[in-house]
């Protein structure tokens, strides 16, 4: 239990500390520009990451459903090509919504 404080208070840390290293008065402008980048960088990295863990769980369940029966491989290579291509669209959607956000940035 004790590990898990502090993971959770070493996490809160790394969250906190950019907020207090770019703290300014009300003249110096954006300072919530940070959490903008933050998100943009979160939602690109976890499209790619959630998207490469789908895949490559796909593809592995595809490979031994053909190598338990090798005469369905072209039943099953068809809808693991189509599922592929709706997991790319996930990461394709995490880009762009990372590509506003960066443009958001001032």
């Amino acid at each position: 239990m004790r590990k898990v404080w502090f993971f959770a208070a070493a996490i809160t840390a790394l969250v906190l500390a950019p907020e207090l290293a770019l703290a300014q008065g009300h003249e110096g402008g954006d300072s919530g520009a940070w959490g903008i980048a933050l998100g943009a960088g979160l939602a690109i990295g976890l499209a790619g990451l959630g998207c490469g863990i789908g895949q490559g769980l796909t593809g592995s369940g595809a490979v031994q459903g053909i190598a338990r029966n090798p005469g369905a491989a072209a039943s099953i290579q068809t809808p693991m090509i189509i599922a592929l291509a709706l997991i790319e669209s996930i990461a394709l959607y995490g880009l762009v919504l990372g590509i506003m956000l960066w443009t958001k940035i001032p």
